[in-house]
């Protein structure tokens, strides 16, 4: 005769972590950290625009032309949201992940829109928002069994 303790062995988390590569191997702790950096870089941006707003120049006719200023407090504010989200990510909580795929799609906008006035910057801010939003939908749920 079997023990039950044998047949079905209970295994912690972090055994369970150790098995699948650790937490800190994971995709959803990247899109967070991730965010986080997004978000500090794209309110750098913002007071770029915001102190200096000769230092962006867009090209002519482009239909989503605002000035400087305007583009700046959009990084600005987006920016702070976006790292403040990612911090909140680290706690968890699933309203967190719903939040930062919420956000990254709206960072993911502001920079396609901002393409004219720096194309390279805005497509790789773009590229980090398109992980985030798979990792955080894909893997997000680990950071909820994490902590």
């Amino acid at each position: 005769m079997t023990d039950d303790a044998t047949q079905h062995p209970v295994t912690t988390r972090a055994e369970q972590g150790s098995a699948s590569g650790g937490w800190w191997a994971s995709p959803a702790l990247f899109a967070a950290l991730a965010l986080i950096m997004v978000g500090i870089w794209q309110a750098l941006v913002g007071l770029v625009a915001l102190l200096q707003s000769e230092f962006y120049d867009a090209t002519r006719d482009y239909p989503f032309q605002f000035d400087a200023t305007a583009w700046g407090w959009i990084h600005l504010l987006v920016g702070v949201a976006v790292a403040l989200t990612g911090v909140g990510l680290l706690s968890g909580r699933t309203w967190t992940r719903v939040l930062g795929i919420v956000l990254a799609v709206l960072s993911a906008i502001a920079n396609f829109l901002f393409i004219p006035y720096y194309p390279i910057w805005s497509m790789l801010i773009i590229a980090l928002d398109v992980f985030v939003i798979w990792a955080l939908a894909a893997h997000g749920r680990e950071l909820d069994e994490t902590w």
